[in-house]
C-alpha cells in the first residue's frame, strides 16, 4: 500500500511546489507594479509641486547681457523670488525681474533648452516674451529726466536724484536723446513685414532725421540683414498702448531742451546700470506692473560667483 501512495505524495508535493512558485512570482509582479505605481504618482507630485513653486515662490533665470555690470554679469544665472512683490510694490532703486512687453527675438535665440522649457510656465498675456532684470527707476507718477551732473548724467525722478541711484552715471541715449524715438519706433513697426515699405521707412527717416536715430530704430525691431532679429512692438502697441488709450505725446515733452518723461497709470521705467550697454525703457518704453516676476536675491552660478545680488534696501520696510 506504501508503494502505490508514493506516487501520490509525490504529485501532491509538485503541485505545492508549483502553487507555491506561482504564489511568489504574483507576490513579486504586484510588488513591481505598486512599486512603479508609487513611483509615477511621487513623479507627479513632484512635478506638481515644482510647478505651483515655479509660478508663486522662486525660479531661475539665465542672463544673456550686460546691461547690468557689474552687479550682475553676462552668463549669471540668478535665483528670483516671487514673495517680496506679492506683500509690496518694488521701489526705486530695486534691481527687478520682469517679463517683457514685446516678444524679443534675440533674447530668445540666447536662451537654453532649461530655460525655454521653464518658460513653458509663463503666463499667457507674456508668451513669447522674455526676462529681462534692470533696475526700477520710475513708477507709475513719476516725471523723469537725464541731467548732466560734474560731467555725468544722472537720473532725476520728480526734480530730484533718488538715493539710490545717486552712485549710477547713464548714457545719453534714448527717448532722452530723441523724444519722438517710440513714435518712430510705433510707425515702422507697422510696416516691417513689408521689408520694401520698411526699408524706405528708415531711409527716409536718416535723410530728414539723421543716421543715428535711424540706425537706432533699426537696431531696435531690426528684421533686415545684418540685424535680422529684433523685437516686436506692435505688440506693445496693440496690448498695452491702444487699450489704455495712452497717446506717447501726452506723457513725454520738452521744455528749455530737457526732455521729460511722465509714467501712465500701471507701469514702471527700467534702466541697466551699464547704460551703454543696456537696451532699456530709454529704448522701449513703458513697463506693466503685471510683468514684474520678482526680486533676485541670489547668484547660484558660476560657483565662484556664488552669493547675493542685493539687499532689501534701508528705507523698505514690510509690514
Amino acid at each position: 500500500m506504501a508503494s502505490k501512495n508514493q506516487p501520490n505524495k509525490q504529485l501532491q508535493s509538485n503541485k505545492k511546489q508549483s502553487n507555491v512558485q506561482k504564489s511568489t512570482k504574483a507576490t513579486k509582479t504586484s510588488k513591481g507594479k505598486s512599486l512603479l505605481r508609487e513611483t509615477i504618482i511621487t513623479l507627479i507630485y513632484a512635478f506638481v509641486a515644482a510647478t505651483i513653486i515655479r509660478l508663486f515662490v522662486f525660479e531661475t533665470m539665465l542672463v544673456p547681457t550686460p546691461s547690468m555690470v557689474p552687479t550682475i554679469n553676462v552668463g549669471d544665472r540668478l535665483f528670483v523670488e516671487k514673495i517680496t512683490y506679492s506683500a509690496r510694490e518694488p521701489q526705486i532703486g530695486e534691481i527687478v525681474v520682469f517679463y517683457t512687453p514685446f516678444p524679443d527675438e534675440r533674447a530668445q535665440q540666447m536662451l537654453r533648452a532649461f530655460d525655454k522649457f521653464m518658460d513653458m510656465f509663463t503666463p499667457s498675456q507674456f508668451k513669447g516674451s522674455v526676462k529681462y532684470v534692470k533696475r526700477l527707476v520710475g513708477k507709475e507718477g513719476d516725471v523723469l529726466t537725464l541731467k548732466q551732473v560734474d560731467s555725468n548724467y544722472k537720473l532725476f525722478v520728480n526734480g530730484v536724484i533718488p538715493e539710490h541711484l545717486a552712485s549710477i552715471n547713464y548714457e545719453f541715449g534714448g527717448i532722452f536723446k530723441y523724444p519722438k524715438l517710440w513714435e518712430y519706433l510705433i510707425e515702422a513697426s507697422t510696416l516691417k513685414n513689408d521689408k520694401e515699405k520698411y526699408r524706405a521707412y528708415l531711409f527716409t527717416l536718416a535723410q530728414t532725421e539723421g543716421n543715428e536715430l535711424a540706425n537706432t530704430v533699426f537696431s531696435i525691431l531690426g528684421g533686415l540683414d545684418p540685424v535680422p532679429y529684433g523685437i516686436d512692438y506692435s505688440v506693445v502697441v496693440e496690448k498695452y498702448l491702444k487699450p489704455q488709450n495712452i497717446n506717447i505725446s501726452d506723457y513725454v515733452w520738452t521744455e528749455n531742451g530737457q526732455v521729460y518723461i511722465k509714467i501712465p497709470k500701471g507701469f514702471c521705467f527700467f534702466m541697466g546700470d551699464n547704460s551703454v550697454e543696456s537696451l532699456d525703457s530709454r529704448y522701449f518704453g513703458f513697463v506693466p506692473k503685471s510683468g514684474i516676476i520678482g526680486r533676485p536675491i541670489l547668484r547660484i552660478w558660476p560657483f565662484a560667483d556664488f552669493g547675493p545680488i542685493q539687499p532689501l534696501l534701508k528705507s523698505v520696510t514690510v509690514q
